[in-house]
């Protein structure tokens, strides 16, 4: 495929696909936990006045893990009480979502942490309960002194430390109860400038929308940039997307979800991905628009073999084959290829990035997936560098670089190889199919049978539904997954045995029991 001729503009619109556009003095993608764990450490070692820890989950027992010397605790809870003891004027503020806290908040260390921090004036903890039911508060933001912000996919949590390496022997690999865990592969960013500010605000207010009390900015800002991390860019302007479901006392926001309908519709050669699922029926139909057409862009997607736990691979693996299937039959020219990554070993890697590389144009990192709840149900925040503005036009070979790093982990291999057999074939999927191989290399996905069950529970979206709306409306009124891309009438048939009022009652049933869970969750809530 030939190079476009013309140069593209900006597709950021703020109040549309991103929230707001700052500055970054400087930016810096970390791919894996054991760098992010090493840098937000050190950058918060740096702290003076305020730092944010927003995520989906948070676990004071686990290790920081990396070779560290700097002469505090390694475990995260005792590290932070050990940062505010050591720093007087130091405020820690920790958010995280309720419902997932049930996992964690009654182990033995875990209680005896918060009830240090409940005595502590220096630390507050929240347990965020301000979501639709069913839904969950999935962003993943560090800010320190608004400074310094990492902003990804990679929470502080059990089961994500890991090396580039993905070692199949890496014996640092451990729960805090000592069980060792897979491998695993992750990303996020760490910026500065105003946009960690502005990454700030939007803390602050979820932190007051939870129910606490109103939070300052910081007025005197350090340095926190952590000596040893090497910038990727410098001076450059970062777009911010976020998904706000729509709830009482906010504004939805789906800028998340328009933005990925523009990257698709943006991509000229490669449009190339990394997604915990693939399951979203908006971006499923804009790719088919792009597979329609006869010299249109490749699409390659990285993902896990199975979605992680006993319900998710029911929703989320069967979604993607249904979604994979009927884009495969669209896809003549065989331009969507789907791969996992796999260990020299042959052991899955867990892919748990949202990464997205647009041609060597657009770069998106954060904490969405291609699934429908990530557009619509849950909080997530995405960040964004877009060549196509003035500021950013010369920063296409470090996007193009930061993809290539991508692939030449997943195919062992190195950056230069992925950059010659890239110029030389024009094509990312014939690049991968040269250099895959058995080990540690990318195997391609192939869809599954489903039963009628799997089917039936992945066309109607039951645990994945596209907003808060769908989780109260009958089936008779969703709008099937597979609406637009091909009509499945067998389904009809295969479940003519459900009556409408049947299924309303299963799905209304598992709504009310998760609303009465959020409910009791939010009574234990801890702030000061």
């Amino acid at each position: 495929m030939a190079m476009p001729m013309d140069s593209p503009v900006s597709l950021l619109e703020p109040g549309r696909n991103c929230w707001r556009i700052e500055h970054a003095a400087r930016a810096a993608v970390i791919v894996d936990a054991d760098d992010y764990f090493k840098a937000a450490r050190a950058a918060m070692m740096n702290a003076k006045n305020q730092i944010l820890l927003v995520g989906w989950d948070f676990d004071a027992r686990i290790r920081f893990a990396g070779d560290i010397e700097d002469g505090a605790p390694d475990r995260v809870g005792a590290f932070l009480s050990w940062l505010v003891r050591r720093t007087p004027g130091l405020q820690v503020h920790i958010l995280r979502w309720d419902t997932g806290a049930l996992k964690t908040l009654f182990h033995g260390q875990t209680l005896l942490r918060i009830a240090q921090w409940i005595k502590d004036p220096q630390i507050h903890l929240r347990l965020d309960g301000h979501h639709p039911p069913a839904g969950s508060h999935h962003q993943k933001v560090v800010v320190i002194d608004d400074d310094v912000a990492f902003c990804g996919g990679i929470d502080m949590t059990v089961d994500r430390w890991d090396t580039r390496d993905h070692a199949d022997d890496e014996p640092r690999r451990l729960e805090p109860d000592g069980t060792p865990y897979g491998p695993w592969h992750d990303a996020t960013t760490m910026l500065q400038g105003p946009v960690a500010q502005a990454l700030g605000d939007m803390c602050r207010a979820r932190w007051e929308v939870s129910g606490g009390s109103a939070l300052a900015p910081v007025c005197a800002r350090g340095d926190c940039w952590p000596t040893g991390v090497e910038a990727d860019f410098t001076n450059v302007e970062v777009g911010i997307a976020l998904t706000v479901p729509e709830m009482a006392q906010q504004e939805p926001r789906h800028e998340i979800e328009a933005l990925y309908v523009d990257l698709i519709a943006r991509a000229k050669r490669w449009f190339y991905a990394e997604s915990q699922y693939f399951a979203s029926r908006k971006v499923a139909e804009a790719i088919a628009k792009r597979l329609a057409e006869p010299d249109g862009p490749e699409f390659v997607i990285v993902h896990p073999t199975s979605a992680q736990g006993w319900l998710e691979p029911i929703a989320m693996d069967s979604a993607r084959a249904r979604l994979v299937e009927v884009l495969q039959e669209q896809d003549p020219n065989r331009r969507l290829r789907l791969y996992h990554p796999y260990t020299a070993g042959g052991e899955p890697i867990y892919v748990h990035a949202k990464v997205t590389v647009v041609d060597d144009e657009v770069l998106r990192v954060g904490s969405s997936n291609f699934n429908n709840r990530s557009l619509r149900l849950d909080t997530e925040c995405d960040v964004v560098i877009d060549a196509g503005r003035e500021a950013n036009a010369d920063e296409r070979s470090t996007i193009a670089g930061i993809r290539n790093t991508l692939l030449a982990e997943h195919l062992n291999t190195d950056c230069e190889t992925i950059e010659n057999l890239l110029a030389q074939t024009g094509s990312i999927i014939q690049t991968i199919e040269q250099l895959r191989g058995g080990g540690r290399s990318l195997r391609p996905y192939e869809v599954p049978e489903l039963d009628a069950v799997r089917e039936w529970l992945a066309d109607n979206k039951i645990l994945d539904p596209e907003g808060p709306g769908e989780m109260f409306e009958g089936l008779s009124k969703r709008k099937p997954l597979l609406a637009r891309l091909k009509h499945r009438p067998q389904l009809h048939r295969a479940f003519g045995g459900l009556s409408p009022g049947s299924t309303a009652l299963l799905t209304g049933g598992a709504v009310a029991g998760v609303a009465l869970l959020a409910y009791l969750i939010s009574k234990r809530k801890v702030d000061k």
